[in-house]
């Protein structure tokens, strides 16, 4: 199943990436699929694939590299680098699905500006300061 789940998720960024539409991805997401964000909000496919169209316009000359692609189980980990053509941002993304009967059921996503990366490593270095 986990090479199974693998080339699901694989299919479905490639459709998106290739495309630039995010009804590629529908055909890939269950009908309760639930997409979560770090600040505890969460999307239906309906509302996700309208956030992910709406992004998309003037997201439309992204680059995207995956650097990592893990399954294991029922879950699958997506590991990538993105920017814009030029001196534009770059972002890291780690998505990680969840699959089930054949689709995407549930999905979590964490984004990090890559200039912010060395910033966002005070909260470590404070919390190992009350450690030691």
């Amino acid at each position: 199943m986990t090479t199974e789940n693998k080339i699901l998720v694989q299919q479905a960024l490639a459709g998106l990436i290739e495309t630039h539409d995010a009804d590629a991805l529908a055909p890939f997401l269950s009908d309760g699929f639930v997409h979560h964000r770090p600040d505890s909000t969460t999307s239906t496919k309906t509302e996700w694939l309208a956030a992910v169209r709406a992004a998309l316009v003037p997201l439309a000359d992204m680059q995207v590299e995956v650097l990592q692609l893990l399954a294991d189980g029922d879950h699958v980990v997506v590991h990538s680098r993105r920017w814009l053509p030029g001196p534009g941002p770059e972002i890291t993304v780690v998505d990680i699905w969840r699959v089930e009967d054949g689709l995407i059921a549930e999905g979590w996503e964490i984004i990090e500006p890559v200039a912010q990366a060395a910033a966002n490593l005070v909260w470590w270095n404070s919390a190992q300061q009350h450690v030691s």
